[in-house]
């Protein structure tokens, strides 16, 4: 028996049981090979790879997923300041978990506490240590407006030393106001929005 006499057969070589076909896919194989081939999915013959934006916009963008914050951590809001850099909140997520201790490595200042009068001229030279452009974020109620600390001792609020761009409520703020504070501030650096005007120099 030949090649061409085995195909087809049984087990033993013998003739294939009456009513079967040789191949039960053939319809579908031979649907399938004519089929016309489908284009890759992240290609289109109508459209091209390009996105058209401005420099700025792409700068701002930048400049807010890369927020480096400074150390300055004044009193009890300073704990909760730590806490959202710890693996629960993780501030690592929009890019600002890089805590400098030098101001000319920063462009973020978090004033987290309370500052008093001895206190606000060393924040005023390490904000202008700092490179520009360069934001502040007032983080509790005392950095905000003094808090409970109404007098002559405390700064009834660090917006009259240096210009403030978010105000964090809170005795002492959670790490999700705080959270919430951050993105604020990423919000309007992406749209633009200038600081506020200097305290120190429009008097």
């Amino acid at each position: 028996m030949g090649i061409d006499d085995t195909i087809g057969a049984g087990p033993s070589g013998s003739a294939p049981p009456s009513g079967s076909s040789q191949n039960p896919w053939a319809p579908v194989q031979m649907y399938s090979n004519t089929q016309t081939p489908r284009l890759p999915r992240d290609l289109h013959p109508h459209s091209s790879n390009v996105i058209l934006t401005q420099v700025s916009k792409l700068v701002d963008w930048g400049r807010s997923a890369s927020l480096w914050p400074a150390l300055f951590g004044l009193a009890c809001c300073a704990i909760e300041m730590m806490a959202t850099s710890a693996s629960r909140f993780d501030l690592a997520r929009f890019g600002a978990e890089v805590y400098r201790a030098s101001p000319r490595q920063a462009d973020l200042m978090i004033v987290a506490g309370r500052c008093s009068v001895k206190m606000a001229p060393i924040l005023r030279q390490i904000y202008d240590q700092m490179p520009d452009p360069k934001w502040v974020i007032a983080m509790g109620a005392c950095a905000s407006c003094g808090g409970v600390f109404n007098n002559y001792a405390i700064v009834q609020g660090i917006d009259k030393v240096v210009p403030v761009d978010v105000f964090v409520p809170g005795c002492p703020p959670t790490p999700e106001m705080l959270l919430h504070g951050f993105n604020l501030l990423q919000e309007q650096i992406r749209e633009g929005v200038p600081n506020p005007p200097d305290p120190m120099k429009v008097r």
